[in-house]
C-alpha cells in the first residue's frame, strides 16, 4: 500500500507542476512544456509496451509475471496509467470487492460503464470489525482501480446521510435511505 500512496503522491505533484506550467505567461513555454511531457509519456509507454511484449513472448511463465506485475502496488498504477494493466477495470473492481468481503464487509457490483462504477451495499452499515462499510468500499476500489472516475454507491446505512436541516435543527441522527429503491 505504501507504493500505491507514493505513486499517488507523485501524480499529485505532477498535477501541481502542470498547473504551474499552465499559469506561465509565455504561451510558447506552455506549449513546449506540454509537448515535452507528451513525448516523455509516449516514450515510456512505448518502452513499457515493448517490455510487456517481450515478457509475454516467454509463454505461460511470462504471462504469470505480467499478472504478478498487475498485482504489485508499485507497478499496477503505471500499467493503469498507460493502459497496459492485465486486468480490465471490471475485473479490478471485482478484486476490490473481494478484499472488502475478506475484511467482513459486503458489496455488489451493479455496473461498470466506461470508468463509471455503480455499487450496491446491503442494509447493514458496518462489517464484522465495526468499520463503516462505505469508506471501506471506496478505499478498496480506489486502491485497486484508481482509474475509476465516478463511483456511485447505493444503499448501505440509512443513517449515514445527515441532511443539513438536521444539523441546523440540532438533530444528531436522521434516517435518510438515499439511493435505495
Amino acid at each position: 500500500m505504501a507504493a500505491q500512496h507514493a505513486f499517488q503522491r507523485r501524480l499529485e505533484l505532477i498535477e501541481e507542476l502542470l498547473q504551474k506550467i499552465d499559469a506561465a505567461a509565455d504561451p510558447d513555454v506552455r506549449a513546449a512544456a506540454h509537448e515535452l511531457i507528451r513525448l516523455v509519456m509516449e516514450l515510456h509507454a512505448t518502452s513499457l509496451e515493448r517490455l510487456l511484449e517481450i515478457t509475454d513472448s516467454a509463454g505461460e511463465p511470462g504471462r504469470a509475471i505480467i499478472e504478478r506485475l498487475g498485482r504489485d502496488e508499485g507497478v499496477a498504477g503505471l500499467l493503469i496509467l498507460h493502459g497496459f494493466h492485465p486486468c480490465s477495470l471490471e475485473e479490478r473492481v471485482a478484486q476490490a470487492l473481494e478484499k472488502v468481503r475478506l475484511r467482513g464487509g459486503d458489496a455488489n457490483l451493479l455496473s461498470v460503464e466506461g470508468s463509471r462504477v455503480r455499487i450496491r451495499l446491503p442494509a447493514s452499515r458496518t462489517n464484522s470489525g465495526g468499520k463503516a462499510l462505505r469508506p471501506m468500499v471506496e478505499e478498496a476500489i480506489f486502491e485497486t482501480a484508481p482509474d475509476v472516475t465516478e463511483l456511485e454507491i447505493e444503499g448501505g446505512d440509512p443513517e449515514s446521510f445527515v441532511p443539513l436541516t438536521a444539523l441546523v435543527n440540532g438533530h444528531s441522527r436522521v434516517a435518510v435511505n438515499k439511493g435505495v429503491p
